[in-house]
């Protein structure tokens, strides 16, 4: 474990530790030059202003090369962030690309989504998991439309007042629709830090990592960097085992085969299929205990997805 020290801007970073050279061996053996030669200076000299201008250029120089093509990232609007940003919670990229043009040609601006009755939601959001997204994204609409002129604010304050938006959601919406200088963190991002500035560390807290981004920030591009980072971190996940693990905040998601996510999204796709169901059927259909399906039908209702009346359940 190396020990931690401050540079004279305040930022932890690792002290350089007796057996470095090993260290930086190991390192070599899977990184590339340039993240080797990263690494090796960072330990050196901590998070100097040429360690932050090494980064960017190694960085942008992957990203030059090797940019992913997303629909969301080309002239969209900040409607279209917003909803790119909302899908990608909890999901993988390749699930989203082809429910999000799909999605918005249904509902192109905050106005038809919240015209649009709840089955025809989730008929569109079919595919991308977690159904609360879609009624969050759908009372959010409202929001912007009752509150704003069916605008998206880009104050990530009024941002966070949105149904379904946290920090991390306005941070991004408020860098990709009005290139803002926001700090934030996702999964690729995090892997990339820990990665390149807290080798050999374990239990890194989000505190930290998010000192380190903030000063390594692009300022002037902001949304182009953090388009840059993430691709970069979705390589480097490709060719390490998760580097995020090394995080304080990392936790495993809980497996979906049986789980209750899994009868739930069940539930909702028998539903928009045959418009109403009797409780006796879905759960004969569902191979699902009877008491289960009850305590799971009961939270529907209170999330105001179902409607039970004599037996039989229905979309809202």
């Amino acid at each position: 474990m190396l020990s931690v020290g401050k540079n004279n801007s305040g930022i932890p970073y690792p002290k350089v530790p007796d057996d470095r050279k090993a260290l930086v061996g190991r390192c070599a053996k899977k990184n590339t030059p340039q993240e080797t030669a990263l690494i090796q200076r960072h330990l050196r000299e901590g998070l100097s202003e040429q360690v932050i201008g090494q980064f960017r250029q190694m960085v942008y120089g992957y990203y030059r090369e090797h940019c992913r093509v997303l629909p969301w990232r080309e002239h969209a609007t900040s409607w279209q962030v917003l909803v790119s940003e909302v899908m990608l919670q909890q999901t993988q990229v390749e699930r989203v690309i082809p429910k999000y043009p799909a999605f918005l040609g249904q509902f192109p601006d905050p106005a038809s989504l919240v015209a649009a009755p709840l089955p025809e939601l989730l008929a569109a959001w079919q595919g991308l998991g977690y159904n609360r997204r879609a009624l969050a994204l759908q009372r959010a609409a409202r929001m912007l439309v009752e509150q704003y002129d069916g605008q998206v604010p880009d104050d990530p304050e009024q941002l966070r007042q949105l149904p379904g938006i946290g920090s991390y959601t306005a941070g991004a919406i408020a860098a990709f629709a009005f290139n803002q200088p926001t700090v934030f963190l996702e999964t690729n991002i995090r892997a990339v830090l820990l990665h390149l500035f807290c080798a050999d560390r374990q239990q890194v807290a989000d505190k930290e990592l998010l000192l380190i981004a903030e000063r390594t920030l692009d300022r002037q591009q902001p949304g182009q960097w953090y388009n840059a980072l993430m691709d970069y971190g979705s390589d480097l996940k490709r060719r390490f085992p998760n580097p995020s693990r090394r995080s304080r905040q990392h936790s495993v998601q809980s497996r979906f085969e049986g789980s209750d996510r899994q009868v739930r999204g069940a539930v909702l796709r028998l539903l928009l299929k045959e418009t109403s169901m009797q409780e006796t059927v879905l759960c004969e259909q569902l191979a699902v205990e009877s008491g289960r399906l009850q305590r799971i039908l009961a939270e529907l209702v209170q999330e105001g997805f179902i409607v039970r009346k004599g037996g039989r359940c229905r979309i809202c």
